[in-house]
């Protein structure tokens, strides 16, 4: 699609109001899903990211890599398993985790940044106390092995770093308080987390959906924006569902913790942190 010089200006100009809101505010996105695998979407976030870098909003990347640990279980000959929605996490399960995350893909990702004129540093959940974690329960006495339920944030190593001009790139691995060990954490939940404690204008979920659907075979029935006093009843009718919970969850204790807004956002649409952060359009579902 080719836009002629003044319909760019005049794109440039109807973002100038929501760059001016974003100045100097923090903007933790979570990465992950089919835009850390197609190469045409990565490029997108990428390019989005340094953008925003650039312009003056703080953004901080929290990612996963569930495909790639899969993918290099898998080369060891070992199963992957998960109960309910969480990977289960033994002792040489671990091990990948913290090679994938705080190695492999956190470095890649710091690579990107660069390469699109940004200047990204990678750091692990465990770098300076980030994440601190104990052995994740349940009512049910689930095991899941070694995942982890956060406990205390400590934001300075990423605030350091923010204050420096740098793009942080987060890994999901925590330092476990109760064990001489590295827990496994959920993306969705340390983003949160980190948002609250960074005191963050902005919460982005990258996913796989649009967002949230009064009904999940039309597209078209997305909710665009919810009260979080809106959710309960939202659950009991079922709209609320599945792996949807989990996430309307990090949501809603982020906005309820002093977070501005929070939103689930479609990672399969290109530029769709842009279209979210820069333009009355939005994307995805926003949760205030």
């Amino acid at each position: 699609m080719n836009f002629d010089a003044e319909t760019k200006a005049n794109v440039l100009v109807e973002a100038l109001p929501y760059i001016q809101e974003y100045y100097g505010q923090t903007v933790v996105v979570k990465y992950g899903g089919n835009a850390m695998i197609n190469e045409e979407l990565k490029d997108a976030v990428i390019h989005d990211i340094v953008l925003l870098n650039l312009i003056g909003v703080h953004v901080v990347v929290v990612h996963g890599g569930g495909p790639e640990i899969s993918e290099m279980l898998k080369k060891i000959g070992k199963q992957s398993r998960f109960v309910n929605g969480l990977r289960y996490t033994d002792r040489e399960t671990m091990d990948i985790v913290q090679m994938i995350l705080c190695g492999k893909v956190n470095k890649d990702l710091v690579t990107l940044l660069e390469k699109a004129g940004g200047n990204g540093i990678g750091l692990g959940g465990m770098d300076g106390g980030l994440f601190q974690a104990k052995r994740l329960t349940d009512n049910e006495g689930t095991d899941y092995g070694y995942v982890g339920d956060i406990v205390d944030v400590n934001p300075q190593p990423v605030i350091d770093t923010l204050e420096k001009g740098y793009i942080p790139v987060v890994s999901t691995v925590a330092q476990g308080i109760d064990d001489e060990t590295n827990y496994n954490i959920n993306a969705d939940t340390a983003a949160c987390k980190l948002a609250v404690a960074l005191g963050a204008k902005k919460l982005i979920l990258l996913t796989d959906v649009r967002g949230l659907m009064r009904d999940l075979s039309d597209e078209e029935s997305i909710i665009h924006r919810i009260k979080v006093s809106e959710v309960p009843a939202l659950v009991k009718e079922g709209i609320i569902s599945g792996g949807m919970i989990p996430k309307v969850e990090c949501c809603v204790e982020a906005v309820r913790k002093g977070v501005e807004r929070a939103t689930i956002l479609d990672g399969r649409v290109p530029h769709s942190i842009l279209i979210e952060l820069l333009s009355k359009v939005g994307e995805g579902t926003m949760f205030y």
